[in-house]
């Protein structure tokens, strides 16, 4: 057994668990974006409140990582989870950004798919982020993170058919792959954290 003289820093996880959930909130919030068109300014201001406060905390974690001795993990690790986290709220935020600058009227039925497999890879983000304190326990949220983005995959596939069935002028073709295409980065991004952490574990256990 190993003992430390100096106690590992174990208030990133509490950080960590804020930066998750936020991810889940803007996931939330786009869905809800999609699900009802009214007020589309007012709630896209929500989500860009939610990336502000993503990277308030991804600050935070960093200032941390920069003054504390003993980190739960390696500090690269650390530095790349924090990151990949506020990448999938900016993701999350590029989508709005599109409806906005798009002028979109009403959104595909594909896209309400994507944003509802968004919010469930963010919920099993959350509870995986969850146990990161104790790296046990984690292979059924890998699963469903994994499994989530395989059906994005589908979503998206079939979504760019239907762009291409020739029910789309040229110009909604293209706004639209857009917007599918950045809601699918969402979702992979997800997949990443997934990944960050099943090698972090690795090297722990």
């Amino acid at each position: 057994m190993r003992f430390r003289l100096v106690p590992r820093d174990d208030g990133f996880f509490p950080l960590f668990d804020q930066a998750a959930a936020n991810v889940a909130e803007g996931a939330r919030l786009l869905r809800d974006l999609l699900d009802d068109f009214e007020d589309l300014h007012a709630k896209h201001n929500r989500i860009m409140e939610c990336e502000r406060r993503g990277d308030e905390v991804t600050a935070t974690i960093l200032r941390r990582l920069d003054q504390s001795f003993v980190a739960p993990f390696d500090r690269e690790d650390i530095h790349a989870l924090t990151e990949q986290m506020d990448d999938v709220v900016d993701d999350i935020q590029a989508v709005s950004e599109l409806l906005l600058l798009h002028d979109v009227d009403e959104p595909l039925e594909e896209v309400r798919e994507l944003a509802d497999v968004l919010v469930k890879a963010a919920e099993a983000n959350v509870a995986l982020i969850g146990k990161l304190s104790k790296l046990r326990g984690i292979e059924s949220e890998l699963q469903a993170v994994d499994r989530l983005e395989s059906e994005a995959d589908r979503i998206y596939r079939r979504s760019v058919a239907h762009l291409f069935s020739g029910d789309f002028n040229a110009f909604d073709v293209l706004r639209w792959k857009d917007i599918v295409e950045a809601i699918e980065e969402s979702v992979n991004g997800l997949e990443k954290i997934g990944d960050i952490v099943e090698g972090i574990a690795l090297k722990h256990s």
